[in-house]
């Protein structure tokens, strides 16, 4: 554990729990904070066995709760402590204000969903993600704990990966993946792939218990959006009404952990979405701790970047009030495979039966554009135009700019000649200069269409109707762009492989091809449908 503090007086203290490395954070303590990085049980310079967040026996409530309360104690503090962090340092700032330290005073997180189940969206594995959190980040130090061969650090694994072209990202059966990527963490990764769709942090249902103000803060491109239904869950269930109305939200058009860049991707979303995560931690630390009256809750309780736009607007909850939802029909003449056939998307509700059809072959999957760090990020999504397994539907350049803000959702009506199989939708702004910028998406496994306490095989042929909720996005397609879904079956490594053969895709190495057809028309109105705001 590491503190510092650049005077001999009293000062409140700011406390982060990491399993990554503690490090400094010497912005925060040059504005008057006692800051503390600590290195979670287990993990770095601490004693103990890690526990990872979503397996049974984890210890970081009460571990964390005990920190808050000895940093509160320390001869040059205060007594007033606040928690921040974002991705996992969240999720244990979560932990500890669910038993309520006494002298916890507020909180500063980003980067966490609240459910589990969000974290692997419809409860399908980040294969990319999940396998350079597991063996690159994770996986190192718990080696060198056993005794294992090298790597030992991060940066050994991230050069031991990358000397081998990600192979284990291909590597069948998943579960079967050398000790050489992951030895130190094998039951770790096994009980992952065997659990990942139960919701084991059930925040939900915990916000309850909490009784601090939180300064929530993502991006539209971070993978865990879902950070904004911490902010809406607290808003209704804190256990005060003062901390109730001291939520805070902000969301900008940032990947996960990027810190308020203003070039995300191949975008520039101008000078306006850059912020200082740092400033905006001081100025909410300043008004909670110390006291300061600096406006900070006079700010409407959301703030978001609308992307197109390039502006930020405000909001008083979430999801923003008065958005209205938009229908736009999937059509075409049965030729929507690649981006010069013939799907369109209407308003109208389609007179005429049709069908489009592709093959999904999980040999060959449609790849994910993002960072090399498997996040999110807007990428030229042009580069996949030309695949027949996928199906492309668009309107007419729009006359009138329309904004949407919140949660689109897509209902498909589609067959498969699979036991199962996955749906992607993807939610596209395309540019009059071609840039194809994916503003949402959203993705169903077939087995998990009834919910994921009842798994269910599909009958091959048999027509489905699933309804696909695709991440909060809040973005303006201008007049001359276009609106453009994208229906397919695979992105990967963002999300596994589905291996059609509804069995065990994590512990075995058959693959089979789906025969995948999405219907429309009036009798089966596939749709994606938007909130549109003013």
């Amino acid at each position: 554990m590491t503190a510092w503090c650049f005077a001999p007086t009293w000062h409140p203290v700011l406390v982060q729990r990491t399993p990554y490395g503690k490090a400094a954070n010497t912005q925060l303590a040059e504005a008057g904070y006692v800051v503390i990085s600590q290195d979670m049980r287990g993990r770095y310079a601490s004693d103990g066995v890690f526990t990872p967040m979503f397996m049974p026996g984890y210890r970081d409530a009460e571990d964390g709760f005990d920190t808050v309360e000895w940093a509160a104690g320390l001869s040059y503090a205060n007594g007033k402590v606040g928690v921040f962090g974002i991705s996992y340092p969240s999720w244990a700032s979560w932990e500890l204000a669910s038993v309520r330290p006494p002298h916890l005073v507020a909180m500063f997180n980003g980067g966490y969903a609240s459910r589990l189940t969000d974290w692997e969206l419809g409860g399908v594995l980040r294969t990319g993600r999940v396998q350079q959190w597991l063996f690159r980040s994770l996986g190192p130090d718990l080696r060198r704990r056993k005794g294992l061969a090298p790597p030992h650090t991060p940066a050994e694994a991230a050069e031991s990966v990358a000397r081998d072209r990600e192979k284990p990202l291909w590597f069948v059966p998943l579960k079967d993946v050398p000790d050489e990527y992951a030895g130190g963490c094998r039951e770790i990764w096994h009980y992952w792939l065997d659990h990942h769709h139960e919701d084991i942090f059930d925040f939900q249902k915990r916000h309850g218990e909490v009784d601090v103000p939180v300064l929530h803060v993502t991006g539209w491109h971070d993978r865990l959006v879902l950070t904004v239904d911490h902010f809406s869950g607290m808003r209704g269930n804190a256990r005060t009404s003062g901390a109730r109305k001291a939520q805070r939200l902000v969301v900008g058009p940032w990947s996960h952990g990027s810190q308020g860049p203003r070039q995300v991707g191949e975008m520039d979303f101008g000078e306006s979405a850059a912020v200082d995560f740092n400033a905006m931690m001081v100025r909410w630390f300043d008004y909670w701790l110390k006291g300061e009256p600096n406006g900070m809750m006079r700010t409407a309780p959301v703030r978001y970047f609308v992307m197109g736009e390039n502006r930020w607007r405000s909001a008083s909850a979430w999801p923003v009030p008065g958005a209205k939802p938009a229908s736009f029909h999937l059509v075409s003449n049965g030729g929507a495979n690649t981006a010069s056939g013939d799907g369109r998307l209407v308003e109208s509700r389609p007179r005429d039966p049709g069908c489009d059809r592709y093959d999904y072959d999980p040999r060959d999957p449609v790849m994910s554009l993002f960072y090399e760090s498997c996040q999110d990020a807007p990428f030229n999504q042009s580069r996949l135009d030309g695949r027949k397994d996928v199906l492309v539907y668009r309107t007419r350049p729009l006359q009138t700019g329309l904004r949407l803000v919140g949660r689109p959702e897509v209902v498909l009506h589609a067959a498969s000649s699979a036991m199962d199989t996955d749906f992607i939708v993807k939610l596209m702004d395309v540019h009059p200069d071609g840039f194809v910028h994916q503003v949402s998406y959203g993705i169903v496994r077939a087995r998990f269409r009834n919910g994921f306490d009842d798994p269910r095989p599909l009958t091959p042929g048999q027509i489905c109707q699933y309804r696909i909720p695709m991440l909060p996005t809040a973005v303006l397609f201008r007049s001359g762009h276009r609106i453009r879904l994208d229906v397919t079956s695979s992105d990967f490594p963002n999300f596994d492989r589905n291996h059609n053969t509804g069995g065990d895709d994590y512990g075995e190495a058959a693959f089979v091809v789906a025969r995948q057809e999405i219907f429309h028309g009036p009798g089966h109105p596939s749709r994606v449908v938007l909130p549109v705001v003013d």
